[in-house]
């Protein structure tokens, strides 16, 4: 019991803000089969999570990442750009970016000839998908890791 409990502070901890998601992630399971066709799940060490395309960028670890940044991905311009201006993905701007990513590039930047090379809009459900996806990442392995290492050192 006291190792699910510094489990889960660990994760808290590692992810401020990410833990307090509203999305449901069971249900954005369900509604990552719409974005499969363009985007995996692939840790960093190769494990592959989700089997997708390869049109837009694998999605492991993208809950607190700056946008545009997936290494050996050609993001279009406007995508870099916002990320060198500051955008991370959240919940908030994650499903912003699903209702309408052209849309949200052109206020982020504050540029109406912006434009994003995601045609797919996701007009409900984003919280859901980014919830699910805020599962997979480098902070939750390394908070594993930890609690395993923790776990049989106290054994």
């Amino acid at each position: 019991m006291k190792q699910m409990f510094s489990t889960a502070i660990v994760i808290a901890l590692a992810l401020p803000g990410l833990a307090m998601a509203e999305g449901d992630a069971e249900k954005g399971q369900k509604a990552f089969n719409k974005c499969k066709s363009c985007h995996q799940i692939v840790s960093d060490e190769g494990e592959t999570i989700t089997k997708g395309g390869r049109t837009g960028p694998n999605l492991w670890g993208i809950a607190g990442r700056q946008a545009g940044t997936v290494e050996d991905f050609r993001y279009g311009d406007d995508l870099v750009a916002a990320g060198e201006a500051g955008l991370v993905w959240d919940e908030a701007q994650f499903t912003s970016y699903l209702e309408d990513p052209r849309g949200f590039l052109r206020e982020y930047l504050d540029d109406n000839k912006a434009k994003s090379k995601m045609a797919f809009r996701m007009k409900k459900g984003g919280e859901d998908v980014f919830a699910y996806l805020a599962q997979f990442g480098p902070a939750l392995s390394e908070a594993a890791e930890s609690d395993a290492a923790e776990t049989s050192s106290s054994d």
